[in-house]
């Protein structure tokens, strides 16, 4: 299948009244994060839909022609079609195997390339745990270990783009489900001071979920060293599961 009939059949199924909900949601208006996105009005299950229809068969030549759509929803199902193919060369069986190595590869080269069409927080949070954080955990050939994979990450936090930034932080959920908290600590300290709200909820999301899965005593020492510093919707995001007797502790230390 061709990336123009796949966007063809996702303009089909347009929905003006759904649309106008979503350009609200994501707040499309001027000066707005998401200022200027176009939308089909497609909910999520039905861009869901027309990847597993079609992920097999795409060829990954063809996606970059839906990354670069105007429509949302196209770039979002380039993403998860995406997401598709790498945890199709991510299984037990093919960890190690060379030809899976290179196409996670591609497909994570490919993914970095057009990391800006990523860009509002669905699309970001949607794909880039399952495609940049699960490539931090498997092998890879585009360079030596950890020090090149925090290199990747490092250039990310480091962008001078709100995406991107939000790739860097985001992608650690998915390593702290694997029982390492290095990468969330590291990426949510360097985050800690900026300026954006969508940071300060990710930053937050991400200690969160770092505690739930690798100790909440590792939590609290994060938050030992910086509540005093920490924004407040941060915090409040980090401390959500935890008992209310110990969120108020929390917030009355801030």
């Amino acid at each position: 299948m061709k990336a123009r009939e796949v966007i063809a059949y996702m303009e089909s199924l347009r929905n003006n009244e759904q649309r106008r909900v979503l350009m609200r949601f994501f707040k499309t208006g001027p000066g707005e994060y998401g200022e200027g996105d176009e939308f089909l009005g497609l909910k999520v299950p039905q861009t869901r839909e027309v990847v597993r229809a079609v992920a097999k068969d795409i060829a990954l030549e063809e996606v970059p022609e839906l990354l670069l759509s105007k429509w949302h929803e196209v770039r979002l199902c380039g993403l998860l079609i995406l997401v598709s193919k790498f945890e199709r060369l991510s299984t037990k069986r093919l960890m190690h195997d060379k030809e899976a190595i290179r196409g996670r590869d591609e497909i994570l080269t490919m993914y970095l390339q057009y990391a800006e069409r990523a860009n509002n927080w669905d699309l970001v949070d949607l794909s880039a745990p399952k495609i940049l954080g699960h490539w931090l955990l498997l092998p890879t050939a585009l360079g030596s270990g950890r020090r090149y994979k925090q290199q990747v990450l490092d250039d990310l936090a480091k962008s001078d783009n709100l995406w991107r930034q939000r790739m860097s932080i985001v992608c650690t959920w998915k390593t702290s489900w694997a029982g390492d908290p290095s990468w969330c600590l590291h990426y949510a300290e360097m985050h800690l001071h900026h300026p954006h709200d969508l940071m300060h909820k990710a930053v937050g999301w991400m200690l969160r979920e770092m505690g739930k899965r690798c100790g909440m005593e590792l939590l609290r020492d994060f938050l030992r060293q910086h509540v005093h510093e920490m924004p407040r919707t941060t915090l409040r995001y980090a401390i959500e599961k935890m008992s209310e007797e110990e969120r108020q502790q929390w917030i009355t230390e801030e």
